[in-house]
């Protein structure tokens, strides 16, 4: 027996704003993975926005609290659910390198009405190099540059990326189970960071990521020249050595890359903060107070990283302003849908007194 809730979908939406009376912005729902998700989707969709048009995020909740990209796709797609008044916006995962590879795959790159972030998540944004200073500044309030967050990612990105380019070729021939996401994961963490010499964290996952690639290539012989290609073809994409951070599980890059590399370099930047704070102090209970007031100002290196925003000038981010303008072109101009009901309205009229 069907519910209400399965006839929920683009038409669905667009009949329920005609029933609304007067002159309307046209609405456009936006179906997102999980309450996280909302805010990333509004900074995006906000550029977007017009006196004519705007967009209403919601999670879709079909059945139940159930979240995650099936619920978004599976419910709308599944029942023809997409449309021009209703779109899904989702994190890639691997699905966009897949290339069509898996149904989802395929649904996510085919339709116009999907809208994907095309890093693996919306964490892997909240982790780009060039705002990772800005994070540091909201944890420490200290604006000292330590180290060149750029120079050490795209370091880093090198050394995983022969590594992360078998892990693709395994879930592109659906053998993820020789070779899975948490495998590589393993093998690509950062132990530690020394703030004083950086990039000697990265030479240890550079001598794990090499042995890994040797035993592979000694086990799968046959891959070697697929996998070469693999690497042309990734790079066409815009996927390379200097930006593979960006492609990696999410959760991954932020417990065990992240944090590994800005925890001790917070530490060292409220060390630097709080000795000024008692060289300038006249007496103690000043630095009390100033050391207190200090630390209230703080915030944890998780809510940053989760409220970070200055992303905006990631290449990856533009594919999808450059997907959502694609998508906005192909609607229907709302001057002309009102013209339009006026003509119909007008030659009911005339058939109705003829």
């Amino acid at each position: 027996m069907k519910r209400l809730t399965d006839n929920i979908n683009s038409r669905y939406f667009e009949a329920a704003d005609r029933l609304l009376p007067g002159k309307r912005r046209g609405r456009i729902v936006a179906f997102v993975e999980s309450y996280d998700d909302v805010s990333f989707w509004r900074l995006l969709l906000d550029e977007f926005e017009t006196p004519d048009r705007y967009f209403q995020i919601m999670l879709p909740n079909r059945g139940g609290l159930t979240k995650g990209k099936k619920s978004a796709l599976r419910s709308c797609i599944e029942h023809n659910g997409l449309g021009n008044s209703l779109i899904a916006c989702v994190d890639s995962d691997y699905d966009w390198l897949l290339q069509g590879v898996t149904q989802t795959s395929k649904e996510i790159i085919e339709s116009p009405y999907v809208i994907q972030t095309y890093t693996y998540a919306i964490e892997n944004y909240q982790c780009w190099s060039g705002s990772l200073h800005q994070i540091c500044v909201q944890c420490t309030l200290n604006d000292h540059r330590l180290i060149d967050f750029q120079a050490f990612m795209e370091l880093y990105s090198k050394a995983v990326y022969p590594l992360f380019v078998w892990n693709v070729w395994f879930y592109r021939k659906k053998m993820h189970n020789q070779f899975s996401m948490q495998d590589l994961s393993v093998d690509i963490r950062l132990r530690s960071v020394d703030v004083r010499r950086p990039d000697s964290s990265i030479a240890g996952v550079q001598e794990r990521v090499s042995h890994k690639v040797r035993w592979l290539e000694n086990h799968y012989p046959e891959a070697i020249p697929q996998v070469a290609a693999l690497r042309q073809e990734l790079t066409s994409m815009g996927v390379n050595e200097s930006n593979t951070y960006l492609f990696v599980q999410g959760h991954h890059l932020i417990e065990n890359v992240i944090f590994k590399l800005l925890t001790p370099i917070c530490t060292v930047l409220r060390q630097e903060r709080e000795a000024e704070i008692r060289r300038y102090a006249v007496h103690d209970q000043q630095y009390r107070n100033e050391i207190s007031a200090y630390q209230h100002s703080q915030m944890g290196l998780a809510e940053a990283i989760r409220k970070n925003t200055h992303y905006r000038e990631c290449e990856m981010y533009q594919r999808m302003r450059d997907d959502v303008t694609r998508f906005l072109s192909t609607l229907p101009e709302r001057g002309g849908e009102q013209q339009q009901d006026a003509k119909d309205l007008e030659s009911s009229n005339q058939h109705q007194e003829g």
